[in-house]
Order: structure tokens, then C-alpha cells, then sequence
């Protein structure tokens, strides 16, 4: 995993920023009857207009993939990452919506010079969701945070699995996704080293060092862990059906910890 540079890390910073100010306002786009569409459009709107461009638009994992074709992703219920927001999808009330993003910034054009990643996910109750759902939401997003505590120098990338499977584990009975997993980010949307939201021993010997960026996102269901793809070929929905919810946020590992750059204006 690279170790950014102090002017690297600045610009992590700013564009971490830039993110959490933009998926704070999306989110509270999120309510009954809106178009998924016009979510993404103001999305790729803002992010145009803060100096930067989508990270995951005309992403392809694979030469001979599909380009992704939007700004977003945009997941609900059962479909955990990856859903591409499309022409007649609205939320309804009882709906739990997740939006995954990213950007480069800043962008000063094509062979310009290349900007900075950094990525970030929220799973949004639309309306009145069940007591369930909501709950399913606290132990996600508590999971993140307890992940976030074990991201220092000196601890692995197993620690941070750990930590939020531990977590998990201890609040009832949940499914843990396995097959996707956080990643190193900053100069790609996606780079090493994988970081499992489970207890890795083979990740043991990566050891976190002042520099590092990383971005770390438990996904949980409210059923098992296995996954299936859509036939868009990039929807990613829990096999058995089952709701599931997705947080994400980006971090630069300090001398002491970590900062946390794509908190939103409003986070607790």
C-alpha cells in the first residue's frame, strides 16, 4: 500500500471534505417519491461544480466489462452495492437506500495531471422503516466506527476486521458480507490492500503506517452473507433476499490514529 505524501494528504483532505459535504445533501434528497435519477443527476452536478468528476462513472473492474454508467450507486432493500439508478425507480416509505460515491479531485482536465480519490457510503431509511431495519442501520454504521477506532500505526489490516466483526457478532444474529470488502484509495478508486470486514489471519503481517489511505465499509444483512449479481451485471443483492446496509468513509492513518476526512457536516 503507497504511503501518500504530506501534499498528497492535503488534497485527500479537501476533496474527503467536498465528498461528505455532498452526500449530506443527497441524503436529504432521500425521502418518499423521489426519483433515484434525480439523485443521481444532482450528484454528478455537484461534484462537477466542486472541481471534481465522478470516480465510478465509466468504471470497468475488467477490459471487458460494461462501463458503470452513473455517478451513484444506488441500492435498495436487498440489493447491497453497485445499483445503478435507473429511469422509473422512486423510494417509497419503509425503503432503506444506500448511496455509494466517489470522486477525483480536483480535476484540471484530460492529461492534466491526475487528482485524488476518496469514497464514502450511507444507507438512508426512507420514511418509516420497521424497528428491525432501523436497527439493522445503528449496528452498520457502529460497526464502521468500530473499525475506525482500530485504524492506527502499528495495528494490521486483520485488526480492523476484527474489530468490526467482533462488533457485529455481539448485537444478535447478522449476516456478514465476505465477498466485498474495504480497500486502499488515493491515487485509484481502488487499491491494496483489501480490508475484510472479518477476522483475516492471512492479513496479520500488513501493518498500518502514518501515510497510509484507506477506506473502510461494513455491509450487513439482516439474513446470511452470500451475494449474487443482477443481471445488469453489476447489481449486487444478498442471495437470500434478505435487506442489507452499507456505510463507507475514507481515512489518512496519523502518527496517533486516523482522521476521518469524508465525514458529513451533520455526522455524529
Amino acid at each position: 500500500m503507497l504511503i501518500k505524501t504530506p501534499e498528497e494528504i492535503k488534497l485527500i483532505k479537501q476533496g474527503g471534505k467536498l465528498m461528505g459535504e455532498i452526500l449530506e445533501h443527497l441524503a436529504k434528497m432521500c425521502k418518499p417519491g423521489t426519483a433515484v435519477l434525480d439523485i443521481d443527476k444532482m450528484a454528478e452536478e455537484m461534484i462537477l461544480e466542486a472541481g471534481g468528476i465522478p470516480a465510478f462513472k465509466g468504471y470497468k473492474t475488467r477490459l471487458t466489462d460494461t462501463p458503470f454508467p452513473a455517478t451513484i450507486c444506488a441500492s435498495i432493500n436487498e440489493e447491497l452495492v453497485h445499483g445503478i439508478p435507473k429511469k422509473g425507480v422512486v423510494l417509497k416509505d419503509g425503503d432503506i437506500f444506500t448511496i455509494d460515491i466517489g470522486m477525483e479531485w480536483p480535476y484540471k482536465g484530460k492529461g492534466a495531471g491526475q487528482g485524488y480519490f476518496t469514497d464514502t457510503a450511507v444507507t438512508i431509511p426512507i420514511g418509516k422503516i420497521s424497528p428491525k431495519n432501523r436497527e439493522l442501520l445503528r449496528v452498520t454504521q457502529e460497526s464502521l466506527e468500530e473499525g475506525i477506532r482500530a485504524v492506527k500505526p502499528g495495528n494490521t489490516v486483520a485488526d480492523i476486521g476484527k474489530a468490526i466483526e467482533d462488533y457485529i457478532k455481539s448485537q444478535g444474529k447478522y449476516g456478514i458480507i465476505r465477498d466485498l470488502v474495504g480497500h486502499g484509495v488515493g491515487h485509484e478508486v481502488h487499491e491494496d490492500p483489501r480490508i475484510p470486514n472479518y477476522y483475516d489471519r492471512n492479513l496479520d503481517y500488513i501493518i498500518l503506517k502514518e501515510g497510509m489511505v484507506i477506506a473502510v465499509e461494513p455491509m450487513v444483512s439482516l439474513g446470511g452473507w452470500r451475494v449474487k449479481t443482477a443481471n445488469d451485471g453489476w447489481t449486487i443483492l444478498t442471495s437470500d433476499g434478505s435487506l442489507s446496509a452499507h456505510f463507507e468513509h475514507t481515512m489518512v492513518i496519523t502518527k496517533s490514529g486516523c482522521t476521518v476526512v469524508t465525514r458529513r457536516p451533520g455526522e455524529k
